[in-house]
């Protein structure tokens, strides 16, 4: 299956003082390994087998442009307010092609083969949902710490990889706009799935697979989480220590 890729490369409302801290006003600039952040998640989708066309959506496309490579298969598009906002306008494009794959600039340590088994594994769900497990994770960086969401079974942490088979998937993305601006607090997204479901989960009595099982039916949708092997897949850069994490595993101290 060929996806078309999303780059969400837009910054939040007014001064980014991270953003600040290296250097420049746009987050998906700041430097990682010595160029743009944004330029190392387009890089290994350029290089994955999987997709065949790459859309940058920014405030500012034409400061983005400058920072990647220029390539046919990339085209650079203005962004909504939001995550939600922009995905959803997409799915009144009619001159989108579905399905779509979406990531994000921060993703710095994303590579080909991740993108490969993702987009592999997807195949068959409407919606699919990259997680990285906690053990992985911990095994290759004890020190880091990341937003867990905590199953019978084990913990996750997202991956910043999301699968869209169609434009179906629209109440879907209903949904995560209600609580997108508490997207890093783990209760506050169980909580869509009810008091119930979040009691479980607090319990430890429910597993990812059956979270995954019950907003599919009630989504009427097929959504599926994907246990990805790489655990860096579960880094990103959204703070000053996620930085230095990133900057020490591209040179090979960490």
């Amino acid at each position: 299956m060929s996806y078309t890729a999303i780059v969400l490369a837009g910054s939040r409302p007014g001064r980014d003082a991270f953003a600040e801290q290296y250097g420049t006003d746009l987050k998906a600039l700041i430097p990682v390994g010595s160029e743009p952040m944004v330029r190392r998640p387009v890089e290994a989708l350029l290089a994955s087998s999987a997709v065949v066309k790459i859309l940058v959506l920014s405030q500012q496309p034409a400061r983005i442009a400058e920072a990647i490579p220029a390539d046919p298969r990339i085209e650079h598009r203005e962004s909504k307010g939001t995550i939600a906002e922009t995905l959803l306008a997409m799915l009144g494009d009619l001159d989108t092609n579905w399905p779509l794959l979406v990531t994000t600039a921060d993703h710095a340590l994303l590579d080909p083969a991740t993108v490969d088994e993702f987009c592999a594994a997807a195949a068959g769900a409407d919606i699919a949902i990259g997680v990285v497990e906690r053990a992985n994770l911990i095994r290759r960086l004890p020190e880091t710490r990341r937003t867990w969401l905590k199953f019978r079974g084990g913990a996750y942490t997202g991956a910043n990889l999301f699968a869209l088979k169609s434009p179906d998937v629209r109440p879907a993305i209903e949904l995560w706009r209600s609580v997108e601006q508490d997207r890093k607090k783990a209760w506050r997204i169980l909580s869509l799935l009810g008091p119930v479901v979040l009691l479980m989960a607090a319990l430890r009595l429910i597993s990812l697979d059956e979270v995954m099982a019950r907003l599919s039916s009630r989504l009427g949708l097929t959504v599926k989480a994907v246990k990805l092997t790489n655990p860096l897949a579960g880094v990103d850069v959204d703070k000053p220590a996620d930085h230095a994490l990133a900057e020490a595993i591209l040179a090979g101290r960490a």
